[in-house]
């Protein structure tokens, strides 16, 4: 990409990227706990697509709500931003967690990723399976096509420790049952969660904060490219597989340039180049605090990453002009 637009994402990569996240927090946030999945997500929808729309880009969603015949807005293929500045791709969930957000349950985030033209993986809205650690292992520590018991074998002993002080985070979903069978034969820990699998590979590039050592399973693709584009700013080591287990989904991923329904993506096939990432904290969580609503006031608490710098930035904001949201 040439210098100028390069300068574009300099200028997202704080208050603009950070806003878009905020926006779309604090709307999902006044709706925590009120058991309305949808509600809260269409208002986060509707926050990230307008702060979007103000943004200074060329920019198209290829990982958002869902394909367009299924998702009014921030659908894949949906193009936002004010048509000036560099030609960029968006992934983005507006409420990752909305069980979780519904429920007032930690973890649930609004999340952001955005990268040069091109360089996200654009993919069908269909399940992924994920193997994803942290930063400070050998290259092939684990792998897609290993049995769980190898993976964390080997991940205990590039550790040096034990494979009971391994602890691997799950989706609590019954597709899983055999899997977590595996890894607790092993020994190992596993920490069971109800959503949120973009917070739960993230949680493992911090295993003394978190407890979490690695992350398993199968959830969305949308959340899996996020993860990885937060992966790259972080580092850690990330497969992925989409799960196009019928003639429709390899048709759809078809459409969408994918040819081989079985490969294998690496994290730099899920997010290449410079990418800029930011998440905000709809409800508390390890990774991020939930938005806090005061009389004259709103705090919330945002992490923006971008990978070619390698700089995590968090950012606790009180926002005193509340007719903005």
């Amino acid at each position: 990409m040439a210098k100028n637009a390069m300068a574009g994402l300099d200028r997202i990569l704080t208050l603009e990227l950070v806003r878009v996240t905020e926006r779309a927090a604090v709307a999902a946030a006044r709706l925590r706990g009120r058991g309305d999945e949808m509600a809260a997500d269409q208002v986060a929808v509707d926050a990230m697509r307008s702060e979007l729309n103000r943004l200074p880009i060329r920019g198209t969603v290829v990982i958002g709500e869902g394909e367009r015949d299924e998702a009014p807005m921030l659908y894949i293929g949906e193009e936002v931003g004010t048509g000036d500045g560099p030609k960029v791709d968006i992934a983005l969930d507006p409420l990752e967690g909305t069980t979780i957000c519904a429920k007032n349950l930690p973890n649930s985030l609004a999340v952001i990723a955005i990268a040069e033209k091109g360089s996200l993986l654009y993919a069908p809205d269909v399940y992924m399976e994920k193997i994803a650690v942290g930063p400070g292992y050998p290259a092939g520590v684990v792998d897609i096509d290993a049995p769980a018991i190898e993976n964390i074998e080997s991940l205990a002993r590039a550790k040096g420790v034990p494979v009971s002080e391994v602890t691997a985070c799950i989706l609590d979903r019954p597709r899983h049952a055999r899997l977590i069978e595996e890894v607790r034969g092993t020994g190992a820990a596993i920490r069971l969660i109800g959503d949120g699998d973009v917070a739960g590979v993230i949680h493992a590039t911090n295993p003394d904060e978190t407890g979490i050592d690695i992350y398993l399973g199968i959830g969305g693709a949308p959340e899996g490219v996020l993860a990885a584009a937060a992966l790259r700013c972080i580092g850690g080591q990330m497969q992925g597989r989409l799960q196009l287990n019928t003639e429709e989904k390899v048709v759809r991923a078809a459409k969408m340039g994918i040819s081989d329904p079985a490969k294998v993506y690496r994290i730099e096939e899920m997010a290449k180049g410079d990418v800029l990432f930011a998440a905000t904290g709809v409800t508390d969580g390890n990774l991020l605090a939930g938005v806090k609503f005061g009389r004259d006031s709103i705090q919330t608490h945002t992490i923006v990453m971008r990978s070619s710098s390698k700089t995590v930035r968090e950012i606790k904001a009180r926002h005193q002009d509340l007719e903005k949201f």
